[in-house]
């Protein structure tokens, strides 16, 4: 990969436009969802970003780390977190664009750095972290094919010392011919080393939300669903059958709950326990569980059992 063609400015500016895009898409009840940061979820990822912006306008500004202490630590976005987004977005791309800030001297926690070489930083965090939402939301992932080669070309000749320091996790395989975008991502830690259990905590909040897009998104092409209906269950093979089963089960159950109360994994099998609750007449629940096979960061296979 080559790189370098788009200033530092432009770069994160780009990269940083595409997350607040994102950010904007964040439904009231999604901020507590999984993300692909082990751990993270969008509120979580979404707060990370906000503190770098609010550092960057810092550090641009001539502060010190030791000036800012724990001033940016905890939580940055309170009650109303596009709010405090939008601020802290405002408060990066200000400084961003201020004149000759390419040429400014910013001591980093890594050391001295120019303001040109700390933007291609905090814009190659918002490039991937915006991956990391898309996939969250389970909408169109497909990076800025431009800033795939800028940011993999910086990248490149510093991915070892981020490794070491612990700032990316381990690099997956990817194949010979994979795209540039899988390539960029595995750099990152990104790919097929997402864990199952990560994958299937993602499936269920879109489960739960009863989005079907959403849970499509997150399902292999040759994906199988098999229901809960005795003896052995209904099969449903490959997305389109797959898709169907959902939209019928959702329509049936408007008023209905499903809320994932566990989850546990082991190898590329991942177990969950949940509970559906519907109202009407003769309200009620049961509960029951799902078996999952989770293969390349999708679901592959869901089966269903009940307590009957």
């Amino acid at each position: 990969m080559t790189g370098n063609a788009l200033a530092g400015t432009a770069l994160y500016e780009r990269a940083a436009v595409r997350f607040d895009d994102l950010v904007h898409l964040v439904a009231q009840d999604q901020w507590d969802a999984p993300t692909p940061c082990q751990g993270w979820t969008i509120q979580d990822l979404v707060n990370h970003l906000a503190g770098e912006n609010l550092w960057l306008e810092a550090l641009l500004a001539g502060s010190t780390i030791d000036d800012v202490g724990d001033r940016l630590s905890g939580d940055l976005l309170g009650a109303d977190p596009v709010v405090a987004w939008d601020r802290a977005l405002a408060a990066g791309r200000n400084a961003a664009g201020a004149q000759g800030v390419g040429d400014r001297k910013v001591l980093l926690g890594s050391g001295p750095a120019t303001g040109e070489e700390y933007l291609r930083e905090v814009g190659a965090d918002h490039l991937i972290h915006g991956w990391d939402l898309a996939v969250a939301l389970g909408v169109d992932d497909t990076l800025d094919p431009e800033l795939i080669r800028e940011v993999g070309g910086w990248f490149l000749g510093r991915e070892s010392a981020y490794r070491d320091a612990g700032a990316v996790g381990p690099r997956p395989e990817v194949e010979h011919d994979a795209d540039p975008q899988s390539r960029l991502l595995a750099m990152f830690g990104r790919g097929r080393t997402v864990s199952p259990l990560a994958v299937v905590e993602r499936f269920g909040a879109a489960f739960d939300a009863q989005d079907v897009d959403a849970v499509m998104a997150m399902m292999t092409a040759d994906c199988v669903f098999e229901s809960t209906a005795p003896p052995d269950g209904v099969r449903h093979q490959g997305q389109v059958a797959v898709r169907a089963a959902w939209e019928q089960l959702f329509a049936g159950s408007v008023d209905a709950r499903f809320s994932t109360e566990s989850t546990f994994a082991c190898g590329d099998r991942v177990v969950a326990q949940w509970r559906y609750d519907w109202a009407g007449d003769r309200p009620g629940h049961v509960r029951g569980i799902d078996v999952f096979r989770v293969r390349a960061g999708l679901v592959a296979e869901k089966a269903s059992y009940v307590k009957g």
